[in-house]
């Protein structure tokens, strides 16, 4: 465990519990350094003073209010840490709520996450105050300084360690009043409904965080992998976005209760006029191909018949009345190859014929 970045007092009634605050959690993004695009080496930020146009030291600089144009009251360390406020080294509970929120109540946005860990003097105080928020469901809602600001927080049991988590401030919480949301009233079709309900029915389940993964961090380490080993980043392909695909809300439902049903990723008609039309069509463009199919085959068999029968009037040589009469076969790669080797077979028995047919012509004419 890291260093604890605060240390204190939980306040409850007058139950001091001494305690040590640690964060809860870290950031695991991945950090990039800036550089100089010529030289790529790592560029400095430096503190720079624009009244004596020099660098100076962050020794050299003190925290300052603004309270008038370019006008500043310096606060310093000491002013905070004599504030007059009991939470500046406690954390005071103010109230005990429920520790799951009403549908009524107010959201509780939470800022930041510490783990609460008792002092060897507080251990039987921290346990009792831990039980017994656990036994009754609730959280204290309290008031605490951490960084130099006051925070409202809520602390509640979590299995065996008390949890801290502050909370905005109410002042501190955007309106949506000002955000183009659908009406209360909008119409929703039961159809729409249904399917939407059977939609979410196979997808509950419990909250596992080890069922997630940051897959854009893994992508991008992938990424920074590739090109230190030279090779090419493979670019993915952009999902379509558009009009089209929202076009029949009900078309994807259907579609994504398919696929949540099987177990496989939900596909995206682009429309149900699309699938319906895409439906229709399959059985016909079937026949339309097999009907451009057979013309070819029957002029690939009559090229061939004509082929054999000018050959055997022009050599004596009878053809058989079986060929001309052949079934027309598909006009496919195999059929084109024979209907070839079939030519270049009648080629070579027409040139025979025409050596044999030679010595009767010689014959004629010395007669």
């Amino acid at each position: 465990m890291a260093r604890s970045m605060w240390r204190g007092a939980i306040q409850w009634g007058l139950v001091t519990i001494p305690v040590k605050l640690y964060l809860a959690t870290e950031s695991r993004s991945i950090s990039f350094n800036m550089l100089h695009e010529t030289c790529l080496n790592r560029i400095q930020m430096r503190t720079w003073c624009q009244h004596e146009d020099e660098q100076i030291s962050r020794g050299d600089t003190v925290r300052g209010y603004e309270y008038a144009k370019d006008q500043y009251v310096v606060i310093t360390d000491e002013d905070l840490a004599a504030i007059p406020l009991p939470t500046v080294r406690s954390i005071e509970v103010e109230r005990f709520v429920p520790a799951t929120p009403a549908p009524d109540e107010p959201p509780r946005y939470v800022k930041q996450t510490y783990y609460v860990e008792p002092e060897p003097l507080g251990r039987r105080a921290y346990a009792l105050f831990r039980e017994v928020l656990a036994e009754k469901d609730l959280v204290a809602i309290c008031k605490v300084v951490i960084k130099d600001r006051e925070a409202l927080s809520s602390l509640g049991s979590r299995g065996p360690v008390l949890v801290l988590e502050t909370l905005h401030w109410p002042d501190e919480i955007r309106s949506f009043g000002e955000l183009d949301l659908p009406d209360e009233g909008t119409e929703v079709k039961p159809a729409e409904r249904a399917m939407a309900a059977q939609l979410v029915e196979p997808m509950v389940g419990a909250f596992d965080p080890s069922d997630f993964h940051d897959e854009y961090r893994t992508a991008v380490e992938e990424m920074i992998t590739s090109k230190v080993e030279g090779r090419e980043v493979a670019t993915p392909e952009e999902p379509e976005v558009g009009g089209a695909q929202l076009a029949d809300l009900m078309a994807m439902l259907e579609a994504s209760v398919r696929a949540a049903t099987a177990g496989a990723p939900a596909a995206k008609p682009a429309s149900a006029k699309s699938a319906k039309a895409a439906a229709a069509t399959a059985g016909p463009a079937t026949k339309i191909t097999a009907a451009k199919a057979a013309p070819t085959a029957k002029s690939a068999t009559a090229k061939s018949a004509t082929a054999k029968s000018a050959t055997g009037q022009k050599a004596g040589v009878a053809v058989p009345a079986k060929a001309s009469a052949a079934k027309p076969v598909p006009a496919t790669r195999t059929s084109r190859s024979r209907v070839r080797e079939d030519e270049r077979a009648l080629t070579a028995r027409e040139r025979d014929s025409r050596e044999a047919e030679a010595p009767k012509v010689l014959r004629r004419r010395s007669a």
